[in-house]
């Protein structure tokens, strides 16, 4: 059971070498080697990635990334960006990270998304995340076919 000021914010599978990405709402973030995490098992009370500041907020994000990889941030605001994670620093887990976004007075990163490389999208290996958005063809997406009718006369 968590403590009652923490809070479960996200979690990610691991399937290679890559490191871990962290981005909260003032627009922080790091990058952090996947062996300072400790593996978790049943009663685990998880790990600590980062504690809440005024300079960081709140966290937002977390996403396995590796060096080629660019990540799309958007804002409350509407802003988005498009950022390459190799210029994110990689450093220690217990570190409040680095300016990754900066933001206008009174706007949040709301939401970040890992951009796949295109080679890695095509091998089939299922790398490119699922965030339960809704996927298809540009032929999936027309509009649905009209009904034909008959035009009608006005009753008078």
């Amino acid at each position: 059971e968590l403590d009652k000021k923490d809070q479960v914010i996200d979690m990610v599978v691991v399937r290679r070498k890559s490191t871990l990405l962290t981005v909260t709402e003032k627009g922080m973030g790091k990058r952090s080697e996947l062996d300072e995490y400790r593996v978790q098992h049943r009663g685990g009370r998880g790990i600590i990635t980062l504690k809440r500041a005024d300079k960081t907020g709140n966290i937002v994000a977390l996403k396995e990334v590796l060096p080629d990889d660019e990540l799309m941030m958007i804002t409350k605001k509407g802003i988005m960006i498009r950022v390459p994670v190799e210029g994110i620093r990689i450093s220690g887990r217990n570190t409040q990270g680095v300016k990754v976004m900066n933001l206008a007075p009174g706007d949040l990163v709301v939401d970040v998304a890992r951009v796949v490389k295109e080679d890695e999208a095509d091998d089939g290996e299922g790398d490119a995340e699922d965030d339960g958005a809704p996927r298809g063809s540009a032929k999936a997406k027309k509009a649905p076919p009209k009904a034909k009718a008959k035009p009608t006369k006005k009753k008078k």
